[in-house]
């Protein structure tokens, strides 16, 4: 978006482009949400910044008004695979928190310094910058939202001191942690460190149908899932945890929310980050819909069900266990599979609600895990495989990985092809343009739909691509419509679909 593009967002209060830009006016020296209901600025007084961090840097406070922190994040960090897009990933996960500057620098194969100057480039703000704001969004959300204490909500929000922690939140909001928090409408009170409940904010609209997605898919012990709930276990860098996200579409604002059973406080700025990618969270849903609509093919669907969402990993390791376990077989018989592998696992140390155990390790797969699985042995040997790569460090990937590096990480593996990568890269890395055209269930999507699928016509610049061309860069959620319609009763008006072969 150029200049006037977004200024026209802020005289228009676009709700849409919260999160995706920062508003600051030099008059007032503030930044603002694109949708503050104060008096739109004079352009002449205007900046526009990529990131609050970039903000921040140039001296701003955010606005009290409007509070530019509490809103979904940029959808931008997914669609873009460049180094700006796999760095803010990692910090929104927690990476510099963990392991310094350095250490993320290390990830993204730069050295720190090239890193730095980069993203003072691209994002208008350097690594340290960009994690100190991450670190306040997450100390305003936990001051706003829960009774913790302001030492619990300093580390939990990865401040190294509580004085670094006042001192940041005075810079950024121009209050102190007591006085933000006083601003909170209401407390939930009773709640414990370790118990801990969140709105989580989102662009509307937003489908539902993603928990029905994860609850088919759900192995018990591990997960549990209902078409408005899910929750799970999982391993996180300092111990286990245990989550649940519920959705109230009849409440006012149709709240998504989400309850923290148990989490080490040093891992919640990763939690928070990976449930909202497991959501989709910081999607924009018009946007989507609106390149969606305008294919025929899909104009229907995406009329009947706005807002899909693309769903995500929360571990990338397990995410690709479960795409090679997957590969040709029903979702059912893909989730029986993995139920018989998760005894590998070991017993949560947080046990609650019926949810005892992890997902196991890879190095649980490499060692015994594997004789858990039954099947063609070929692909028995290609899931120890990966485990023991993932096991010893031969095979490392994650959240910032971009497609090609991530493809030639793993296609090298055996039983792992095209179909796989692009699975994972939809999942973990939230890339949004993948279109899974060899799938089965595609097709049967396609089908579903009633669509006919011409042949290629060189001659001819209306006829539609077979691989959806025509939607990009959103064909990984044109991918999840098609889903979508195979996994739906069959219709008199429908062409029969062939069984599924493909899990996903």
């Amino acid at each position: 978006m150029d200049f006037w593009q977004r200024y026209r967002a802020i005289d228009a209060r676009d709700t849409r482009f919260d999160g995706q830009f920062y508003t600051a006016v030099r008059t007032t020296g503030i930044y603002c949400r694109p949708s503050c209901p104060a008096r739109t600025p004079k352009a002449a007084n205007v900046t526009f910044y990529e990131t609050s961090a970039a903000a921040h840097d140039a001296g701003y406070r955010a606005c009290k008004r409007c509070l530019p922190e509490a809103v979904p994040g940029t959808p931008a960090w997914n669609v873009r695979q460049d180094l700006a897009g796999r760095a803010m990933r990692l910090i929104n996960d927690g990476v510099i928190n963990r392991d310094g500057v350095e250490g993320l620098a290390a990830r993204l194969g730069y050295s720190a310094r090239q890193l730095n100057r980069i993203l003072s480039h691209e994002l208008g703000a350097g690594p340290l910058s960009l994690a100190r704001a991450s670190r306040a969004q997450t100390a305003r959300t936990l001051l706003v939202s829960t009774a913790m204490k302001l030492a619990d909500v300093a580390f939990a929000s990865g401040f190294s001191s509580v004085r670094q922690f006042n001192e940041t939140m005075v810079e950024v909001f121009a209050m102190t942690p007591t006085a933000l928090r006083s601003t909170a409408r209401h407390h939930k009170p009773g709640t414990a460190a370790t118990s801990l409940t969140l709105t989580l904010p989102y662009r509307e609209p937003f489908d539902p149908g993603i928990f029905s997605f994860l609850a088919v898919r759900a192995i018990p012990g591990i997960e549990a899932g209902t078409p408005a709930s899910y929750a799970r276990t999982l391993r996180l860098p300092h111990g286990d945890a245990r989550f649940s996200v519920d959705y109230d579409g009849g409440a006012p604002g149709r709240p998504l929310t989400l309850t923290i059973g148990a989490v080490d406080l040093r891992d919640l700025p990763a939690l928070l980050s990976r449930v909202r990618r497991l959501f989709d969270l910081d999607a924009d849903p018009v946007a989507i819909d609106g390149a969606l609509a305008g294919d025929p093919r899909l104009a229907a669907s995406v009329a009947s069900t706005s807002g899909i969402r693309l769903p995500g990993a929360v571990d990338p390791q397990e995410l690709l266990v479960r795409a090679m376990i997957g590969q040709q077989v029903t979702v059912a018989a893909a989730r029986t599979a993995l139920t018989q592998l998760s005894a590998a696992g070991s017993a949560s140390l947080m046990p609650a609600e019926g949810l005892d155990r992890l997902f196991p390790t890879a190095a649980e797969i490499a060692d015994e895990g594997y004789t858990l699985l039954r099947g063609p042995q070929r692909r028995i040997d290609a899931v120890r495989s990966a485990a023991s790569a993932l096991a010893d460090g031969r095979l490392d990937f994650g959240y910032g990985d971009d497609l090609p590096g991530l493809g030639a990480k793993l296609l090298p593996l055996p039983g792992v092809g095209p179909w796989t990568v692009g699975y994972v890269a939809m999942r973990v890395l939230g890339a949004p343009d993948v279109f899974l055209a060899n799938d089965a269930a595609v097709r049967n999507g396609i089908r579903a739909l009633g669509v006919i699928m011409p042949g290629p016509d060189p001659l001819s610049a209306d006829v539609p691509s077979p691989e959806f061309r025509e939607v990009s860069p959103w064909r990984s959620y044109a991918t999840m419509h098609l889903w979508r319609a195979a996994a739906a009763p069959a219709s008199p008006k429908r062409v029969p679909a062939v069984p599924e072969k493909a899990m996903r």
